[in-house]
């Protein structure tokens, strides 16, 4: 199967040695851009990630991914840069980040997840699992442990050709 093309937008704000995606960079799949004065993205056909939007579903396969990469806080400066018509999705519910929140600022929704958590879940439901997008994210265990089985990729396949074992 192709892998699902991923375009990253960051804030201009985001600290490459603090994102979550860092690990990303070197994937063929994906392609990471800077979101400066007078940048813009024609994301029409993009799944476009946003806690208000309808679910995500194995219907939405096929779209590429559009990700948006900030803070909550700098989130809608970020998407005053996207144009066109994406596909907006929303991670299903019941999902919870593991990297520790300390805005003192800004009230992240509780339903928010770190960029490669999101992108992981994301993937998960568009590709089926791929633990290596959390190599390197420091929270990793942690986050797969919360996990539903079928998206940590550990739900055993039902195997109706195997021989009986008898004891």
């Amino acid at each position: 199967m192709d892998r699902v093309p991923v375009t990253v937008v960051r804030h201009p704000k985001e600290r490459i040695s603090k994102c979550s995606l860092r690990c990303l960079h070197d994937r063929p799949e994906f392609t990471f851009l800077r979101a400066r004065e007078g940048f813009s993205i024609d994301a029409t056909g993009m799944l476009l990630l946003a806690v208000d939007a309808p679910p995500l579903t194995t219907a939405d396969r096929g779209h590429p991914i559009l990700l948006l990469d900030s803070t909550w806080r700098h989130l809608p400066a970020l998407l005053r840069c996207v144009t066109g018509a994406p596909l907006r999705r929303s991670i299903p519910g019941g999902i919870r980040t593991a990297y520790p929140r300390r805005s003192r600022v800004f009230d992240d929704p509780e339903q928010g997840l770190a960029s490669v958590e999101a992108l992981y879940v994301c993937k998960a439901i568009l590709e089926g699992p791929d633990p290596t997008l959390l190599d390197g994210y420091h929270w990793r265990d942690e986050f797969l442990a919360g996990l539903p089985p079928a998206l940590r990729g550990t739900t055993p396949l039902p195997c109706t050709d195997a021989p009986e074992v008898r004891r």
